[in-house]
């Protein structure tokens, strides 16, 4: 453990996303996001990446976002925005 205090959205891959994330983004104070290779990797799901990475930008202007190969990485992509 790094003593961070994790937080999961996930979202459908529709005309949800966007608002889902901004909403879960609100909620909370966040010091970096991690947008997971599952939705940045497959061609198919670019529109719905970029939707995502748009509604960070809106939603936390200026946090961090990381992105992660697979689960188990997801430590090591907000560790290289997260220093101290």
């Amino acid at each position: 453990m790094r003593g961070w205090k994790p937080d999961l959205c996930l979202v459908n891959p529709d005309d949800t996303a966007g608002p889902a994330l901004e909403r879960q983004l609100a909620a909370a104070s966040y010091d970096c996001v991690v947008i997971g290779g599952g939705l940045r990797i497959p061609p198919e799901s670019l529109l719905l990446f970029e939707v995502l990475v748009n509604a960070v930008h809106r939603a936390a202007p200026g946090v961090p976002i990381a992105f992660n190969t697979q689960p188990r990485d997801t430590g090591d992509a907000a560790a290289r925005w997260l220093k101290g």
